[in-house]
């Protein structure tokens, strides 16, 4: 027999800048720690941002910070694992904040069952999707339809995927993703599903997070999550 199914709440935060999302993410990771909260999956977009992981290399950057200024882009160097890569408005991001200690207690797994989760959800709009060998993230063919970079800290988790669904791609002009040179990003778009839209794919998201992970998916509900709510309210966030 399996482990009891865990509870894990979801919402979605929609257009959110970056800075906000990391600090609740940091917020959110210290609560679960103290078990004041459940896992939590937190879905929303960016506005354009550009990120830097720990092991980013700036030559993979192609464009300077005055550059990206004027072009509406923010930049921001983050703790996450993993290179350079791109955030903006028709990519669905996914922020798992999962106490690993209770699920189990192995990165490399972890990281697997995201990618899961996403090729899963793929497949529920036609789209066969892989995994590529060497390579964190999800393929369609030769080219890269989401990006994985996370953080375990104490075995919680933050930051996590992001899924190209109908993003403007000419952004990815500005930087190479995830520092693999010779490769090209796509979206669920250039994969043919056309008027797909981030809400669209959140419920298939969603269904696969319970499947891959046994997990009992909650949608958020501030009466029954005062702490949470209350968490969500310190960043005006009134869910």
């Amino acid at each position: 027999m399996g482990r009891k199914k865990i509870t894990c709440v979801y919402l979605n935060l929609g257009l959110t800048d970056y800075q906000t999302a990391w600090k609740l993410q940091k917020l959110l990771a210290e609560n679960r720690l103290q078990q004041h909260i459940p896992d939590l999956v937190l879905f929303m977009e960016h506005p354009h941002t550009i990120t830097m992981g720990k092991s980013g290399r700036e030559e993979n950057l192609l464009i300077d910070p005055a550059q990206m200024t004027g072009k509406g882009i923010v930049y921001e160097k983050v703790d996450r694992g993993g290179d350079v890569t791109y955030h903006g408005p028709g990519q669905l991001v996914a922020y798992p904040i999962l106490n690993l200690s209770q699920i189990r207690e192995d990165v490399i797994w972890y990281l697997r069952q995201l990618e899961e989760v996403i090729i899963r959800t793929l497949a529920q709009f036609r789209i066969s999707a892989a995994r590529k060998e060497k390579y964190t993230g999800v393929w369609v063919g030769e080219e890269k339809i989401a990006a994985i970079g996370v953080k375990v800290s104490r075995w919680i988790t933050t930051h996590g995927l992001a899924l190209n669904i109908c993003p403007d791609m000419s952004y990815y002009d500005y930087i190479i993703p995830c520092g693999i040179r010779n490769k090209n990003v796509t979206s669920m778009v250039k994969s043919g599903k056309e008027d797909v839209t981030p809400a669209q794919v959140i419920p298939k998201m969603v269904n696969q997070f319970a499947g891959v992970f046994q997990f009992r998916m909650m949608p958020y509900n501030h009466v029954s999550r005062p702490v949470l709510a209350e968490l969500l309210a310190s960043h005006k966030m009134n869910y």
